[in-house]
C-alpha cells in the first residue's frame, strides 16, 4: 500500500481565505474593477446566484462572467467567499431542475471542472434567468464549439520575458553535442510532408538517407518514424521514439524498417542489440494487430530485444482519474481512505510509468545500450517515458528553463494531442479522446521531487501553475494537437507563452534547497510504499483538508526574497530622487555663459 496517510482535516476554508489566494498565478489585476480583469478580458454578464458550497452550505453571491473567467463574490459572508474559475477549466455545464422544481435551491446549473472540482449554482425561477447565463457560459467556455477564438488570442498582457524564445530545437540538439559523425539533422519534415504530427526538425542516423526515412514512414503508424530524443554524453547511447510498426494480422515485414533499426543500433557501437521498450501490455500490443498495428517480432528484428512495460491506455487512465475525483471531491471518507485510494489504481499507474522510465534510463546509462520507445501512436505513453527518462539522466532538465525545454520538445513539438486529451474549448465532455496523460507525467515529476528535494530548481507551485494553465486557455502554449496546427494558427505570433509568466517571476517558482552540484542520474524508488497522493493538487479545493505546509526554511526564503525586492525598489526610488535633485541643483547653479561654454566644448 502506498504511503498515503489519511489527509488531515483543517477548519480553515480555502474558499474563505479572500482573494489573496487567487494571486498565485501571477495575475496582474486591474484593482479598480468590481471583479479582477486581465488586459483584453471583457465582462459579458453578471447574475445574483446562490453558490451551493459543498463544505459550508448555500452562499449568496453575485457571479460575473467574462470572456475568460467565472468569478463569484459572496455578498453576506465575512470573510468574503471568492470563486475564480477560468472558463477553460469547465468541462460540462448542465441544467439542474426544471420549471416544476419546488425544493429550495433546486433550480440552477451544475458545472463539472477539469481540475478536480464541481460547482453548483441555484437561481431564481423567474423569466429566463437560467437560460441567459447558461447560454453565455456555454458560448465562452466552449469557444471551439461556437466558432470563437480562445482567450489566448485576445489576451493583451505584457511580460518582460518572451517565453516563445525558451525552446530552439537546433540550440537544444547542439547542447547535446549534435549533430556529430553518427547523427545528422534533417529538414525532410520542414513543411510537415513526411509526418504532420512531428516537428519540422529531426535528428536521425547519419547513415540513413532521406529516401530511407520515407520508406520507413510507410511502415510506422501515422508516419512517426524512429527519431532521436536524447544522446548520452559519455556512452553515446541514445533514446529514440516512434510509433508502432504496421505489422497487422498477416505479420507483414518491411526490409527498410528492419535495416533502419540496425543502423540505429550500429550508431551506438557499444552493444550487439537494440533495446525496444513497448509501453503497452503485451495483450494490447497483440490486439493492435487486428487494426493493422503490432510490434517488432524477433524473426524480423533479430538484433533487437523487446520488452513490454504494461502501461494501460488512455481510456483506463481517464477512468482511474474519474474514480480518484470521486473520492477526493467534495468529501474525503476518512474511515475507508486507503482502500478507496487503492481502488482508483491511480498510484499503481504512476508506479508503472515511473518503473518504465527507470528501465529506459538505466539501459541507456548503465547498460550503455541505445533504446527505442513506442506505444501505439507514440504521442502519449511514449512522451511520458522519454521525458521522464531524460529528466532522470540529464540535470539540465531539472532546472526551470530545462524543464520548459523538455515540455516544449518531448510533448508539444512531438505532437502530444493536448487539444484532444484536454478538450480545449470543446463541449463534448464524454469525448473518448480525453485523458490525463500529461497530468500523470507532472505527477511523476512531483514524486521525483519529493524523493530528491535538492535536485530540482523548481518547486511544487511551478508544477501546479503548469497544470492550471494546461486548462485555462490564457496562453497559447498547450493549444492544438501539433506543431503543424500551431504554425497554421500562428500561435507564437498571436498568443503569449506560459513561460513568459513563469520566467518573469522566477523567484516564486524556485526551490530554495536546489543544489546545482547534484548533476548525477536520479533513479526514484517506484514502489507503492514510496509513492504518495499529491494532496496539494488533488485535494486543494477541500477546505477541511490541511494542506501540506511548506518547509519553514522555504517560507523564510520567500520572505527574504520579498524583502530584497522591496529594498531594491526603494533604492531605485532613492536614486531617481537623488538624480533629480542633482540635476535641478546643477541647472540652477549654471550661468548662461557657462551653458554656452559647455555647448561649445561638447561640439
Amino acid at each position: 500500500m502506498a504511503s498515503s496517510s489519511t489527509p488531515k482535516y483543517n477548519s480553515n476554508s480555502l474558499e474563505n481565505s479572500s482573494s489573496k489566494r487567487n494571486l498565485k498565478d501571477g495575475t496582474n489585476w486591474e484593482q479598480n474593477e468590481e471583479i479582477p480583469r486581465l488586459p483584453g478580458e471583457t465582462r459579458v454578464t453578471d447574475k445574483d446566484v446562490i453558490y451551493m458550497c459543498p463544505f459550508n452550505g448555500p452562499v449568496k453571491g453575485r457571479v460575473y462572467i467574462t470572456n475568460y473567467r467565472l468569478y463569484l463574490r459572496s455578498v453576506e459572508n465575512d470573510p468574503v467567499v471568492i470563486l475564480n474559475v477560468p472558463l477553460g477549466v469547465i468541462s460540462r455545464i448542465e441544467k439542474m431542475g426544471g420549471a416544476s422544481s419546488r425544493g429550495e435551491n433546486s433550480y440552477g446549473l451544475d458545472i463539472t471542472c477539469k481540475d478536480m472540482r464541481n460547482l453548483r449554482f441555484a437561481l431564481k425561477q423567474e423569466g429566463h434567468s437560467r437560460r441567459d447565463i447558461f447560454e453565455v457560459l456555454t458560448k465562452y467556455a466552449f469557444p471551439q464549439s461556437h466558432n470563437l477564438l480562445f482567450f489566448a488570442f485576445v489576451n493583451e498582457e505584457k511580460f518582460p520575458e518572451n517565453g516563445w524564445m525558451v525552446y530552439n530545437p537546433m540550440s537544444e540538439y547542439r547542447r547535446q553535442g549534435l549533430p556529430n559523425e553518427r547523427w545528422r539533422v534533417t529538414f525532410i519534415n520542414e513543411h510537415y510532408g513526411l509526418c504532420d504530427t512531428y516537428p519540422s526538425l529531426l535528428v536521425v542516423p547519419y547513415n540513413a538517407t532521406d529516401e530511407d526515412l520515407k520508406k520507413v514512414a510507410a511502415f510506422r503508424s501515422r508516419n512517426r518514424i524512429p527519431v532521436l530524443s536524447w544522446i548520452h554524453p559519455e556512452t553515446q547511447a541514445v533514446i529514440m521514439r516512434c510509433s508502432q510498426p504496421l505489422v497487422g494480422m498477416s505479420g507483414k515485414r518491411n526490409k527498410d524498417d528492419e535495416r533502419y533499426l540496425d543502423i540505429i543500433r550500429e550508431a551506438n557501437g557499444q552493444v550487439s542489440k537494440l533495446t525496444i521498450y513497448d509501453a503497452r501490455p503485451n495483450v494490447n500490443a497483440v490486439a493492435n494487430k487486428a487494426t493493422g498495428g503490432g510490434y517488432e517480432g524477433e524473426d524480423a528484428y533479430p538484433n533487437a530485444e523487446l520488452f513490454f512495460l504494461d502501461i494501460h491506455n488512455i481510456h483506463v487512465m481517464r477512468e482511474s482519474l474519474k474514480k480518484l475525483k470521486d473520492i477526493v471531491y467534495p468529501n474525503v471518507e476518512e474511515s475507508h481512505w486507503l482502500s478507496s485510494l487503492e481502488s482508483t489504481h491511480w498510484l499503481e499507474h504512476i508506479k508503472l510509468v515511473l518503473t518504465g522510465a527507470i528501465q529506459v534510463a538505466d539501459k541507456v546509462s548503465s547498460g550503455r545500450s541505445s533504446v527505442l520507445v513506442h506505444c501505439s501512436d507514440g504521442w502519449d505513453r511514449t512522451a511520458q517515458l522519454t521525458s521522464l527518462a531524460m529528466l532522470m539522466l540529464d540535470s539540465y532538465y531539472r532546472t526551470i528553463e530545462g524543464f520548459e525545454v523538455l515540455v516544449q520538445k518531448e510533448w508539444i513539438s512531438f505532437g502530444h494531442k493536448f487539444a484532444s486529451r484536454i478538450g480545449h474549448g470543446d463541449k463534448n465532455h464524454a469525448d473518448a479522446d480525453r485523458s490525463p496523460i500529461f497530468l500523470q507525467f507532472i505527477d511523476c515529476v512531483w514524486q521525483m521531487s519529493k524523493q530528491f528535494p535538492t535536485a530540482f530548481e523548481f518547486n511544487e507551485q511551478f508544477l501546479i501553475t503548469i497544470l492550471d494553465h494546461l486548462y485555462s486557455c490564457r496562453f497559447g502554449t498547450f493549444l492544438y494537437n501539433s506543431e503543424f496546427l500551431r504554425e497554421k494558427e500562428k500561435v507564437t505570433e498571436k498568443t503569449l507563452s506560459l513561460w513568459s509568466l513563469i520566467n518573469s517571476e522566477k523567484s516564486k517558482y524556485t526551490n530554495p534547497f536546489y543544489s546545482k552540484e547534484l548533476n548525477r542520474a536520479l533513479y526514484p524508488v517506484a514502489s507503492m510504499r514510496h509513492l504518495e497522493l499529491w494532496v496539494n493538487y488533488y485535494i486543494r479545493w477541500n477546505p477541511r483538508i490541511r494542506q501540506q505546509q511548506p518547509n519553514p526554511v522555504e517560507q523564510r526564503y520567500m520572505e527574504l526574497l520579498a524583502l530584497r525586492d522591496d529594498y531594491i525598489r526603494r533604492l531605485e526610488e532613492l536614486q531617481i530622487t537623488n538624480n533629480s535633485k542633482i540635476s535641478n541643483s546643477s541647472a540652477s547653479s549654471t550661468s548662461p555663459s557657462q551653458m554656452v561654454s559647455q555647448v561649445q566644448t561638447h561640439f
